[in-house]
């Protein structure tokens, strides 16, 4: 298989993490890329562990399910302890700084402070999904950042434009910083 990212963006219903695979999704496709992008709530949808799934290749994708996970996103630890076991050895892992690390030495791990940025620099903990699509560019390029910031803003909802950019450029911020 060639080039081949598939990334799952998981956390709790309500988060927006859905709306974030679908701007990424957007955003490969922007790039030419193929890209399939699902998701699955739990059965609470809000406050349960949800997912959403981007596989983003220069290829046809055959499996439109994420079955080696390179990159994973966890913005609660009963997310993280959910689904870390399907993370790829070699893979990335970003977690909230709310998160306990989890004991995985074969993952690069990065722990920031997600959710405190949207809600303390930003104002909003609605946008703390548009910042963790920064800050998971930031870490990988999987995509062009004008690609996705051109995603973000045709998905965001109308009048909230400025909020969802400056969110964005934080989560771009904080993996730079890194």
């Amino acid at each position: 298989m060639a080039n081949q990212k598939e990334i799952r963006l998981s956390g709790s219903g309500g988060q927006g993490l859905i709306l974030a695979g679908i701007i990424l999704a957007e955003a490969a496709i922007l790039d030419g890329k193929n890209t399939i992008q699902s998701q699955s709530y739990g059965p609470e949808a809000r406050g349960g562990a949800s997912k959403a799934e981007v596989i983003i290749s220069d290829n046809e994708i055959n499996y439109p399910k994420v079955r080696e996970c390179d990159l994973m996103l966890s913005l609660t630890q009963v997310a993280c302890d959910k689904y870390i076991s399907q993370l790829n050895t070699g893979g990335i892992l970003i977690i909230d700084d709310s998160i306990e690390t989890p004991n995985r030495d074969d993952v690069t791990i990065y722990k920031l402070p997600i959710i405190k940025t949207a809600v303390n620099d930003i104002g909003k903990s609605m946008v703390a999904n548009i910042v963790a699509l920064g800050a998971v560019n930031g870490i990988s390029s999987i995509v062009n950042e004008e690609s996705l910031k051109s995603a973000i803003l045709n998905r965001v909802p109308k009048g909230t434009e400025n909020l969802n950019e400056n969110a964005f450029k934080a989560g771009l911020q904080m993996a730079k910083a890194l």
